[in-house]
């Protein structure tokens, strides 16, 4: 792989671990200023997954590009369906 490409992943891999730590640190903050505690619970689930495999890349310092994928996938899927996603699960849940 050449040096460029290597510094993409990287760069990439870090900016999808570090946001996935702030949606999950946001969603925490929400619920403890009296959002919906069981769907923010459910929808900062997938993060908290990517946010403890990047913990686990960045210590190892070895990256890939699938995880660059799936957390670019699951980032633009998750933004564009939350707040139906979020009033769907309150009802279910309440």
């Amino acid at each position: 792989m050449s040096s460029s490409s290597q510094r993409y992943l990287v760069l990439i891999s870090k900016i999808i671990f570090f946001y996935s730590i702030f949606y999950v640190v946001m969603k925490v903050i929400a619920m403890f200023q009296g959002a919906w505690v069981i769907p923010n619970l459910i929808l900062s689930l997938p993060y908290l997954v990517f946010a403890v495999v990047g913990g686990f890349m960045v210590k190892r310092n070895s990256y890939h590009w699938a995880y660059v994928i799936a957390g670019a996938i699951l980032i633009s899927i998750v933004r564009y369906y939350e707040k139906e996603w979020m009033l769907q699960l309150h009802e279910y849940f309440s």
